[in-house]
């Protein structure tokens, strides 16, 4: 049986999500941007077994919407149907789906889930096994990196945990100037303070920040990530970094001293939110980002993919013209920025 998921099952709805994005939390941190969240839960015998966390976006034409369900499980057949008698229930033109599971010879079936022509998250990731030594996951990496990490240690880096208010504030400031300098959108501060209050109080994010000292003996901070720890693995959903001291290389030290903290903190392994495929353009914009990644060592690891339950046939074509203009428009307004 599925049926809505209540509070009193929140602890087990936790413990069966795969990703923070489908944890309780995430969905209360999203009904506070006024985005109506859904939780379902399929029941044998009065045991919670199989959840999934709907988030439901209006459409600005014909009182439509669009359902999202990011990073859960491959839903079983039950619950794909309670997910098309849902889309119908809140006039939906289509569900995505984008399961945090790896590729295999598992595939979502149903007559009405199609490959998405538009993912929102990359079909990669790339993932670190935490469970080995220091030692050992210092020598899997480019030598490089491990030079980079050096580097910062001698000129005077340091990293620590810093959860205040004021070091918040400072993570906003430098995201504002990373996304000038790199010339990319980013979610509003309005988002990031609600994200940060919610999953900070629930104990899924930390903040690091790397500072070094400055001549007139003030500590800068260079760089600063939110992380998220759930269910024992570690998560990079956000970074941000100064223009100054840039050569001192302190976002390589800041993801060593991630790997320890998940290390110090139980985590099995770390996922690093996102890659390019196994033979990336250099051209691409996220191939430095892509190429720092895999400095560390990870695995690259592919997902299945992103799907659309489509439940409205006919606007369905319509929303996927709509967003390829919204694509073009989007590519035009990055060049100009540039």
């Amino acid at each position: 049986m599925i049926r809505i998921v209540e509070h009193k099952d929140k602890i087990q709805f936790n413990k069966l999500a795969f990703h923070p994005l489908q944890s309780w939390e995430w969905g209360e941190f999203r009904l506070k941007t006024g985005i109506e969240v859904l939780r379902l839960g399929r029941y044998v015998k009065d045991k919670l077994t199989e959840t999934a966390q709907i988030t439901i976006h209006p459409l600005p034409v014909a009182s439509l919407t669009i359902g999202y369900f990011p990073k859960g499980n491959i839903p079983s057949g039950e619950m794909l149907e309670e997910l098309m008698e849902l889309g119908k229930k809140k006039n939906a033109v289509m569900i995505k789906l984008e399961p945090h599971v790896e590729k295999s010879q598992f595939h979502l079936k149903h007559h009405r889930l199609k490959p998405s022509p538009y993912p929102l998250f990359t079909r990669f990731t790339f993932q670190l096994d935490l469970s080995t030594s220091e030692d050992q996951l210092l020598s899997k990496m480019h030598h490089k990196t491990r030079y980079n990490i050096r580097l910062a240690q001698k000129k005077g880096v340091f990293v620590v945990e810093d959860n205040s208010d004021e070091a918040f504030e400072t993570y906003l400031k430098l995201l504002k100037a990373t996304t000038i300098r790199q010339k990319f959108f980013a979610h509003t501060e309005k988002y990031h303070r609600l994200m940060w209050e919610t999953m900070k109080g629930a104990g899924i994010a930390h903040l690091l920040t790397a500072k070094c000292k400055t001549g007139d003996g003030r500590e800068e901070t260079l760089v600063a990530w939110v992380l998220f720890l759930f269910n024992n693995i570690l998560y990079y959903p956000y970074g941000a970094s100064s223009n100054l001291y840039r050569q001192f290389m302190p976002s390589n030290l800041m993801m060593w001293e991630a790997i320890r903290f998940g290390k110090k903190n139980g985590a099995e392994v770390f996922d690093m939110w996102g890659a390019l495929g196994p033979d990336p353009d250099p051209a691409d914009p996220w191939y430095g980002f892509h190429k720092f990644k895999e400095g560390y060592g990870p695995v690259l690891t592919e997902l299945i993919g992103s799907f659309d339950l489509v439940v409205n046939p006919v606007a369905y074509p319509l929303f996927n013209r709509l967003q390829l203009a919204r694509e073009i428009f989007l590519k035009i307004q990055m060049n100009l920025r540039r």
